[in-house]
């Protein structure tokens, strides 16, 4: 395992992210246990986790497993999303955020957070707003690192350039979706990230399990995460996604390697990707994706491996400038 360079920040991390939401849904606590270790032993330090992956669970389970070395690890979590019933239990006021990092600390055990993301974009609370409450928690020391999820280009821009105006803390790492069918982060994400000197930390490699071989008959599923997740049956569930998770698994097949640590190799080898996130619901389904570090991606190998799928739409949707790149 090689360690990269967070960004600007000078906070090292693994080539690989463990993500953590499964700890307290699909696995227990035994086998969040279990699963974290064997992270640690492939030698990972960079753990994502949420304040509402299982309702706080996650956060809990997390804490239990890395006490005893907490300084050995960088920790992100996020904030935004849904936390209770209440009006003021969720979004992006002062309010919340200030008590769901405090919520976050004491359920994960630790004095601070390495990285904070924003979940989502909040467009209740002017954006100086959140970022004002940011730097709070910067200063607080609370807070190490700022990033943001599922932001657009564009938001993402404005937050950097309020950050500068104000001489604050500025989000420094981009948490977007990544993998061979979603490939929108390689229109404005992907290039903004490589100008603005943003680390990237991509989820997703997989496609919610879409590319795992799993679905590598061209047809919808009949179960899995796919079926019984009504959020990642409508993200993946145009007919032509299925299509190239058939072409892909059937690649990988000629390849002779797994499908998941295909697809994760091909994530990990965009020169702007620092890391991606990795998840599985027990350590036997962990193992492929730890496995993509054994594959060789070749520059001519991802290019076989993108032809499979759409590429997306370019930002000015001038597409005599691709044929000119060309």
């Amino acid at each position: 395992m090689r360690f990269k360079a967070l960004g600007r920040t000078g906070v090292q991390v693994s080539e690989l992210c463990f993500g953590t939401m499964s700890f307290g849904g699909d696995a227990d606590a035994g086998e969040s246990a279990k699963l974290y270790r064997a992270a640690r032993d492939a030698g990972i330090n960079f753990f994502d986790c949420a304040d509402i992956y299982s309702r706080g669970e996650a956060e809990r389970l997390l804490g239990r497993c890395m006490a005893g070395e907490r300084d050995e690890l960088v920790i992100a979590s996020k904030v935004g999303m849904a936390m209770g019933e209440g009006p003021n239990d969720r979004g992006a006021s002062r309010r919340h955020i200030q008590r769901a990092v405090e919520d976050s600390l004491r359920r994960l055990g630790t004095d601070r957070l390495d990285l904070l993301y924003m979940h989502q974009w909040l467009d209740a609370v002017p954006l100086e707003e959140i970022l004002r409450c940011l730097e709070n928690l910067v200063r607080q020391g609370k807070v190490l690192i700022l990033g943001a999820s599922n932001y657009a280009a564009w938001q993402l821009m404005k937050g950097l350039g309020i950050s500068t105006r104000n001489g604050w803390p500025r989000f420094d790492v981009i948490q977007p979706m990544y993998n061979l069918v979603k490939r929108q982060a390689e229109s404005e994400i992907l290039p903004l990230a490589m100008a603005e000197q943003l680390a990237v930390v991509s989820y997703g490699p997989v496609g919610g399990g879409l590319l795992s071989g799993r679905y590598g008959t061209g047809l919808s599923p009949a179960e899995g995460r796919l079926v019984e997740n009504e959020g990642y049956g409508a993200r993946y569930g145009e007919p032509w996604v299925y299509e190239v998770a058939s072409r892909f698994t059937e690649f990988a097949g000629t390849m002779g390697i797994h499908p998941v640590s295909l697809a994760v190799a091909w994530v990990r080898a965009h020169p702007q990707v620092t890391c991606p996130i990795l998840g599985a619901r027990d350590v036997a389904q962990l193992r492929p994706s730890l496995d993509c570090l054994k594959v060789e991606m070749t520059p001519e190998l991802r290019a076989r491996i993108s032809s499979l799928s759409r590429e997306p739409a370019l930002a000015t949707d001038r597409l005599e400038e691709r044929r000119e790149a060309d």
